[in-house]
């Protein structure tokens, strides 16, 4: 008995230092790691002339009022200084500063505080909108204390995190937190991958680093959720991604994102079902641009990604975020979804910034010959040359315009005007032709439509539709 009794005993004192050996302690205090950074987080100042008119009458209208619309040609423009306030971090002890494309954008004069005392002139090196970086170069001889980037995809939900900045211009400010969530998106631009913080963020922080336990820089603190401060809810740009972006702009002095050329959208329960795939993943091609990489290595609208570059592709959000941050000019293989079937793409990626948005201008006129198509309750119009031309559609493009959409049609989130061109993966060249795949579909066990149009703004989609 002793001999079990024994046994257990050096189990559970096993158990017990292994657990303790896995389990981070809570911080006593984070001052050692607040001194040892703070020297290389400094506060950016900007100025900016602002041109307004003075009003001429000893009166103001009152705030909307017609009145002060028509009147304001009669004053005076005057000039006035506008100052700005963020952070930022030193990343080179030749005075390289990073901070927030949107802190110092359309600022003439950039000045950059060290350590509280320390003011130096600054000039832009390269700037992002699309990730909302800026980097900065001191204009100065003096050595600086840089900081170290970490690796952010190693941060963990839970993990401990301070951020240094310069809210309401309060510099060299501390606040802790822990890591509350990864790869958020509030909207803000098209490769978010934000690192949620309940540290304190206010206004002033922009630009700032997020800190982990060992002094390293794993975010660029960017936005805050709450018009006029922090609410415990703040987001930072990881660093791995920052890191990419921040490299090029100090390089070439711009960014150089790869390109496919298409217009990608979500696959939805539908779309995945009509496709026969085995659940609703990937990136579906409503388009591709002429000439792009993708219509070089023969993708077609329809078309799902489900694999980049070896990276699996489970949401459309995913693709444009891994294909900017690839290579231009890397031969890529691209695994897609067409007619039931995986097939593998060879693509050479061409740089974003040089390519062609796609544009749409001109309305479309109204025919007078129509039809009700019942089955989807909406009455269309034969497409036309005209509406080719003037919709600048690509040459060769057949469908129907819609003209009319009843309330209760399972199509009643489009709108008129807009141009179904396939159906079930068939051209639609008559209104006929419409016709008769709805009705054959509405006799099929699943009575799933799978339909490409063009909306109003020339984008073409892919919608799955179930029919009643």
């Amino acid at each position: 008995m002793k001999k079990y009794f024994k046994i257990i005993l050096v189990l559970f004192v096993s158990l017990n230092i292994s657990f303790q050996g896995n389990t981070k302690d809570v911080p006593s205090s984070f001052a050692d790691l607040a001194e040892r950074v703070m020297p290389s987080v400094v506060n950016v100042s900007t100025t900016t002339t602002v041109t307004t008119q003075a009003n001429p009458f000893p009166f103001q209208f009152p705030p909307g009022s017609p009145f002060e619309d028509m009147f304001k040609e009669f004053g005076t423009p005057q000039k006035r200084k506008s100052s700005a306030l963020g952070s930022g971090f030193i990343i080179d002890e030749k005075g390289i500063v990073v901070t927030n494309n949107h802190v110092i954008q359309g600022a003439e004069d950039i000045v950059v505080r060290v350590n509280g005392d320390n003011e130096f002139k600054a000039k832009v090196i390269g700037a992002d909108p699309g990730m909302d970086i800026a980097v900065l170069q001191m204009e100065t001889d003096e050595k600086f204390e840089p900081v170290r980037f970490g690796d952010s995809d190693k941060a963990r939900i839970g993990d401990w995190v301070i951020a240094i900045g310069n809210p309401f211009g309060f510099g060299g400010t501390v606040t802790s937190g822990i890591i509350s969530a990864r790869n958020r998106s509030i909207g803000l631009s098209r490769y978010e991958d934000f690192i949620q913080t309940d540290a304190s963020i206010n206004q002033g922080n922009s630009g700032g680093p997020l800190f982990n336990m060992d002094g390293e820089v794993i975010g660029i603190n960017t936005a805050i959720l709450g018009p006029s401060g922090s609410i415990g809810i703040g987001f930072s740009i990881p660093s791995n991604n920052a890191k990419k972006v921040i490299d090029q702009l100090i390089e070439f002095g711009e960014t150089k994102r790869g390109w496919l050329g298409v217009r990608i959208q979500y696959v939805s329960k539908e779309i995945a079902e009509v496709e026969k795939l085995d659940k609703p993943r990937g990136a579906l091609v409503a388009s591709v641009a002429d000439g792009s990489p993708s219509d070089d290595a023969g993708i077609k609208p329809g078309d799902i990604i489900l694999e980049f570059d070896g990276k699996l592709i489970n949401e459309m959000s995913e693709l444009p975020k891994i294909v900017a941050a690839t290579e231009v000019g890397k031969k890529v293989k691209v695994k897609i979804w067409r007619n039931q079937r995986e097939l593998a793409k060879s693509i050479i990626l061409g740089r974003l910034e040089t390519s062609s948005d796609f544009k749409s201008q001109g309305k479309v006129t109204q025919k007078p010959k129509e039809k009700t198509i019942e089955g989807l309750k909406i009455t269309v119009r034969l497409l036309d040359k005209k509406d080719v031309a003037e919709r600048k559609l690509p040459k060769g493009t057949t469908g129907v315009v819609i003209t009319k959409i009843e309330k209760d049609s399972p199509l009643n989130y489009l709108e008129v005007s807009n141009i179904i061109v396939e159906a079930q993966k068939k051209k639609i060249n008559t209104i006929g032709d419409l016709d008769n795949i709805v009705k054959i579909t509405l006799r099929s066990s699943e009575k799933t439509l799978l339909i490409a149009i063009y909306n109003n703004k020339n984008q073409r989609r892919y919608i799955g539709v179930k029919l009643n």
